[in-house]
Protein backbone atom coordinates (compact mmCIF):
# COMPACT_ATOMS: atom_id res chain seq x y z
CA UNK A 1 0.00 0.00 0.00
CA UNK A 2 1.50 3.63 -0.83
CA UNK A 3 1.68 6.09 1.60
CA UNK A 4 -0.55 9.08 -0.11
CA UNK A 5 0.76 13.01 0.60
CA UNK A 6 -3.23 14.41 0.47
CA UNK A 7 -5.83 11.27 0.64
CA UNK A 8 -9.57 12.41 1.24
CA UNK A 9 -12.43 10.18 0.65
CA UNK A 10 -16.12 11.74 0.09
CA UNK A 11 -15.34 14.70 1.95
CA UNK A 12 -18.49 17.30 2.33
CA UNK A 13 -18.86 20.32 3.62
CA UNK A 14 -21.77 22.78 4.42
CA UNK A 15 -22.36 25.81 5.58
CA UNK A 16 -26.14 25.92 6.70
CA UNK A 17 -28.34 25.34 3.37
CA UNK A 18 -25.25 25.92 1.21
CA UNK A 19 -22.81 22.76 -0.14
CA UNK A 20 -19.11 24.06 -0.17
CA UNK A 21 -18.16 20.53 -0.98
CA UNK A 22 -20.11 18.18 -2.30
CA UNK A 23 -18.45 14.20 -2.09
CA UNK A 24 -14.80 15.11 -3.14
CA UNK A 25 -11.93 12.28 -2.88
CA UNK A 26 -8.60 12.99 -3.99
CA UNK A 27 -5.52 10.67 -3.53
CA UNK A 28 -2.17 12.75 -4.43
CA UNK A 29 0.89 10.33 -4.11
CA UNK A 30 4.48 12.07 -2.26
CA UNK A 31 6.33 14.06 -4.62
CA UNK A 32 4.05 15.15 -7.20
CA UNK A 33 2.66 18.72 -8.02
CA UNK A 34 -1.15 19.35 -7.60
CA UNK A 35 -2.99 22.13 -9.01
CA UNK A 36 -6.50 23.02 -7.17
CA UNK A 37 -8.43 25.03 -9.65
CA UNK A 38 -11.86 26.77 -9.46
CA UNK A 39 -13.86 30.12 -9.93
CA UNK A 40 -14.19 32.09 -6.63
CA UNK A 41 -16.57 30.24 -4.35
CA UNK A 42 -16.31 27.58 -5.84
CA UNK A 43 -15.07 25.78 -2.11
CA UNK A 44 -11.23 25.70 -2.52
CA UNK A 45 -10.36 27.07 0.13
CA UNK A 46 -13.00 25.23 2.47
CA UNK A 47 -11.28 22.16 1.27
CA UNK A 48 -8.06 22.94 1.93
Amino acid sequence: MTTKAIKTINLSRDFGPVRAVDNLSINVEPGIVFGFLGPNGSGKTTTI
